[in-house]
């Protein structure tokens, strides 16, 4: 193997290295990112004092809210708000309140069921009537009701450095051979 070879393949190394360590310091930092006070969620679970609550958005709430909150439920808050695309079993009834409602139990559910949780500015709320309807399953964390557990997608950057690796690998099984 020429030197310039050599070069090029610790070259490569280096760069996947780099890459794999920039990647975690992005994910740190955006696991160190703290969501709106108002809305991040709290310690403890308070959902079997009362018995299965479910968190619905307020019908009185302004829709320029709900909207916001909406948005922060299934951006930052990592909700999973597939079910509420086109074509979802959610989809139905196409209204703000109706896709808020889903993503608002579904933030609720995944971050400790508590009161604060199912904050989300003063535009949701806590109810023990299942809003499901339909194909529409909204979760719940009592294990004693039928329910579809949603999950949120992998994180597509851990599939990015094994990328690296693969492709570091495959240069140079490629280079070392000829």
């Amino acid at each position: 193997m020429a030197l310039k070879d050599w070069i090029f393949l610790s070259f490569l190394v280096i760069k996947c290295f780099v890459v794999l360590k920039v990647e975690g310091m992005v994910q740190e930092k955006e696991d160190a990112t703290i969501p709106i006070s108002t809305l991040s969620p709290p310690e403890g679970n308070t959902t079997f004092l009362g018995g299965t609550t479910w968190c619905v958005a307020r019908a009185g709430a302004r829709q320029f809210d709900l909207q916001n909150a909406l948005d922060w439920a299934c951006g930052l808050g990592m909700a999973d708000c597939r079910p509420i695309q086109t074509g979802g079993p959610c989809f139905e009834p196409n209204t703000l309140l109706s896709h808020a409602s889903f993503a608002f139990n579904t933030y609720y559910q995944q971050n400790g069921n508590s009161d604060i949780a199912c904050n989300f500015g003063g535009t949701a709320m806590l109810t023990k009537i299942n809003p499901s309807h339909e194909k529409c399953i909204y979760v719940t964390s009592n294990p004693r009701i039928e329910n579809m557990k949603s999950e949120a997608p992998p994180f597509p950057k851990e599939r990015l450095s094994i990328m690296w690796w693969k492709i570091a690998m495959i240069l140079l099984l490629l280079y070392s051979g000829s």
